[in-house]
């Protein structure tokens, strides 16, 4: 049993899946990072300086006590956290449909252009014609 999972684990398909799930991993991040750091903002400055961090919708507020302290926290649709999810798996979507746009293309290049015919097929080819003759 342990020699048949060593040949599965160490298989190639095996671990291009695990070099394409952490490569994944890592552009989640960076989208993350995009989605936050640059379009956020510029949302952010669109909808009056409000921060996709804030956006929510409060459906029952905070309860205090005259101490100020929270007693019952509030409970809140939290739509803002939602929105930059969002944006992130558009954006990761788009570019992994670009690599397969890409990768499609390259493949369709590699099956139109014809193989050049080998030095036998040549001189079979050659002889084939003298016989007609």
């Amino acid at each position: 049993m342990w020699t048949e999972f060593k040949n599965f684990a160490l298989k190639g398909n095996l671990i291009d899946i695990a070099v394409g799930f952490v490569m994944g991993a890592a552009f989640g991040k960076v989208s993350s990072a995009f989605t936050e750091g640059i379009i956020a903002p510029i949302i952010g400055q669109l909808t009056g300086d409000i921060s996709f961090d804030k956006m929510k919708y409060i459906i029952k507020a905070a309860e205090t006590d005259a101490s100020g302290t929270v007693t019952t926290p509030e409970v809140a649709i939290l739509y803002g956290s939602f929105i930059t999810t969002v944006i992130d798996f558009l954006i990761v979507a788009f570019v992994m449909f670009m690599v397969i746009k890409a990768i499609n293309a390259a493949k369709r290049k590699e099956e139109e252009a014809p193989a050049a015919p080998s030095k036998e097929e040549i001189l079979l080819t050659e002889i084939r014609d003298l016989l007609k003759k």
